[in-house]
């Protein structure tokens, strides 16, 4: 029998609302963060670098969530992780858009409303740290091995996607606005817009199997059978079953090295290159840096919009080339292709040259990272670490790539103040690097199963 597609396609567009949540969260920041700046971080006298670490406060929730997520999802599962993110996502949506709630209030700026905004954005961060691990890994221990690759980029296409949305509300809640009305009103309305994608996951995760893995792993085989039927057929679904036990058997350590350092070393570079390329400045700051290239408000928007749909599109190539081409090849693509747009960028802000060609370059460094690096990463890390460590080794990754996430995005208004050449120039060498790290140490791992996995890290111990 072949794979029932439609079932795995159903479950993984579910489990992918994770994404679209993780793409919506992080986002959704660009167009409100000056608006916070102007009304609860200026009128306190307080710095840039404050401002810094409250736009990207909610990636310290991100940390956190990410060094939990192995426990979580080890604990009580994939499916409940997910829902318990969920219903972060949604508390975090009507608290960031009103934090004056019980304590403050409206209109009076003060240190302990600002720490209120910034709790409730990382309770949000903390639902995206344990979407960003689990929402790959359920559909990595979901999907046939065939099509592993092509669902996981799924869930990165929903991050983008989720991102292109938030742009669009952004965008349509401060066109024809005064700024006066979006410092007073329209920022609030950008974050609580979350709510609702927010409870249409929590809603449909009801509906959706704990994954076979998981369920093999706490010894319930009869259930993991029957999902694993569904998938793929009684057949398929008893060999399967017999890889996941043979796998289980012969590992019975949970210890995190038990398939030696060089599998966890290689996801954790894997998480920090992705980040120390620099692309979320691009994303958390996007309207900004086309406003400081001369854009007028509405256009710096406009233009978020245009990269978004970019993004869109260079990740649906991702999504149809990973299972033909391999991960390796688009890695090194895109990190060519980065490397090209930074250290262009760089040369383009020494020389103060503002104009189209820098709007070209960052849309070519955004689409070689959509295109490589931002779906093939979450492809990795869901499919390289062994059934029985893999809750504990995508913590650790996770949580490294959020930490250097926070690093790169506190930072940016720090590093862009002492100089843009000097700044964009950091991530086209990063984006160098992370080349020869791919070419150099991370295996190919097109239409392995995750069993066969294994013994590839076997052999390296």
């Amino acid at each position: 029998m072949k794979t029932n597609r439609l079932y795995v396609v159903g479950i993984t567009i579910v489990a992918t609302l994770g994404g679209l949540l993780f793409g919506y969260d992080t986002a959704v920041i660009s167009g409100a963060e000056k608006s916070i700046q102007a009304t609860l971080v200026d009128p306190l006298g307080l710095s840039t670098l404050v401002h810094g670490i409250t736009t990207s406060s909610a990636l310290i929730g991100c940390i956190i969530g990410g060094v939990i997520s192995g426990l979580l999802a080890t604990r009580f599962g994939r499916k409940r992780t997910l829902l318990f993110a969920a219903t972060l996502f949604f508390l975090s949506a009507l608290g960031s858009s009103y934090p004056e709630f019980l304590f403050f209030t409206k209109g009076e700026p003060s240190v302990g409303l600002l720490l209120m905004f910034n709790f409730y954005r990382i309770i949000g961060g903390i639902g995206v740290g344990l979407a960003s691990a689990v929402s790959p890994m359920y559909i990595g221990e979901i999907a046939p091995a065939k099509i592993r690759g092509t669902l996981v980029s799924v869930n990165q296409f929903a991050i983008i996607f989720g991102m292109l949305v938030v742009y669009f509300v952004n965008w349509g809640i401060a066109n024809g606005q005064t700024i006066e009305w979006i410092n007073e009103i329209g920022w609030r309305r950008m974050f609580l817009s979350e709510a609702i994608p927010a409870a249409l996951f929590g809603f449909l995760l009801i509906f959706v199997p704990e994954t076979p893995r998981y369920l093999a792993l706490k010894g319930d085989n009869e259930k993991a059978l029957s999902v694993l039927t569904k998938i793929s057929g009684i057949e398929r679904a008893k060999e399967v079953m017999a890889d996941i036990q043979k796998s289980l058997m012969q590992h019975s350590s949970a210890k995190i090295f038990s398939f030696g350092k060089t599998v966890i070393v290689i996801g954790i570079l894997l998480s920090v290159f992705q980040q120390f390329v620099g692309i979320n400045v691009a994303l958390y700051y996007a309207p900004r840096i086309f406003e400081s290239m001369g854009a007028a408000k509405d256009a710096s928007m406009m233009q978020t919009v245009i990269m978004g749909l970019v993004n869109v599109v260079f990740t649906l190539i991702a999504i149809f080339t990973v299972d033909k081409w391999g991960r390796k090849p688009l890695l090194i693509v895109g990190s060519a292709g980065m490397a090209i747009g930074m250290f262009a960028i760089a040369a383009l802000s020494y020389f103060q040259i503002i104009g189209i060609s820098t709007l070209v370059f960052i849309i070519i460094y955004t689409a070689s990272f959509m295109m490589s690096w931002g779906p093939i990463c979450w492809v990795l890390i869901s499919e390289i670490f062994p059934n029985k460590i893999r809750g504990q080794a995508v913590a650790i990754a996770v949580a490294a790539q959020w930490t250097a996430n926070y690093l790169i995005s506190s930072t940016y208004p720090a590093m862009m103040e002492f100089s843009g050449a000097f700044t964009y120039g950091f991530y086209g060498v990063m984006s160098v690097l992370s080349l020869l790290f791919v070419w150099k140490m991370v295996p190919e791992t097109k239409g392995k199963t995750l069993e066969e996995m294994e013994k590839i890290w076997e052999k390296k111990k």
